[in-house]
């Protein structure tokens, strides 16, 4: 599925909707070059989720957590050098324990749970600043 979006407010709204559907266990991988949304579909997932708390990039933390109605663990893996990396960081623990949020998921390819939803955000300068193409796929649910 491809949505279009041509603000932070519509991109978080997108993610709103997907969240309805997300339940403990899921992993949205989010990947997309820098500036494209990331962090404004994952502020609109967590809000959908009940995360009252301020919404930034993991960057140089790697793992923010947050409570909401289920844990979100939002991941950058932007700085991740290798998949051991993320092994030494509790990766397995936060895949279970609710709704792992990965930007930069293709840095970790190789360790990624086979049922995950991919998202791919890319801008469109020619069309507008703001606008995004956010591609949304499902690998590994039935139906």
């Amino acid at each position: 599925m491809i949505c279009k979006s041509y603000s932070p407010e519509e991109t978080e709204k997108i993610a709103e909707k997907l969240a309805k559907g997300l339940s403990c266990g899921d992993v949205i991988c989010l990947d997309g070059e820098l500036g494209a949304g990331k962090t404004a579909f994952t502020k609109g997932l967590c809000r959908a989720l009940g995360v009252e708390e301020h919404i930034s990039s993991p960057t140089y933390t790697i793992v923010n957590c947050y409570s909401g109605s289920i844990n979100v663990y939002h991941i950058d893996a932007y700085r991740i050098e290798d998949s051991d990396e993320m092994y030494e960081i509790g990766f397995e623990d936060y895949l279970s324990d609710g709704i792992c949020i990965i930007e930069w998921s293709v840095r970790i390819a190789d360790i990624l749970p086979q049922r995950r939803i991919e998202i791919s955000i890319s801008r469109d300068l020619s069309i507008d600043e703001n606008y995004r193409e956010i591609e949304i796929v499902k690998t590994g649910y039935e139906g």
